[in-house]
């Protein structure tokens, strides 16, 4: 294990901006090391972005996130975390799955009004060039 990682590894291996870990770091998520200029990030600290990373992609907002990191730092600690986060995971596939339910029916509707369509313009004997693929 290495002992620090630079701002551009972290930005190569997680496939984000350097833009993006500044703003964690303003947010108060990251605190790396300053040697001068430079910003050394402990193991922690990656694991701590990989973390972020992975909450963003659940949907979590930084709010949350942060709560979620607060709570592992303060007692009752990870029992804390875990309960939270599964909470939230499940309120999060809950509105997921709302979406997905909306987005069937709009296809439904979609589908109900193409072939609408369809139907009329065949009645009227007009070609069906307009037809979306």
């Amino acid at each position: 294990m290495r002992d620090y990682y630079t701002i551009t590894e972290l930005t190569r291996e997680f496939d984000i901006s350097t833009r993006t870990i500044r703003f964690y770091e303003d947010e108060g998520l990251l605190a790396p090391i300053r040697r001068g200029r430079t910003r050394l990030f402990r193991h922690s600290d990656r694991q701590l972005l990989k973390n972020i990373l992975r909450g963003k992609r659940l949907g979590f907002s930084i709010a949350e996130i942060r709560e979620i990191m607060n709570m592992y730092k303060s007692p009752p600690g990870e029992a804390a975390q875990l309960r939270a986060i599964v909470r939230r995971v499940g309120d999060r596939r809950q509105e997921l799955e709302q979406k997905r339910r909306d987005i069937e029916e709009l296809l439904r509707e979609l589908d109900a009004a193409e072939e609408a369509c369809l139907t009329r313009m065949a009645e009227l004997g007009v070609g069906q060039t307009a037809r979306a693929e």
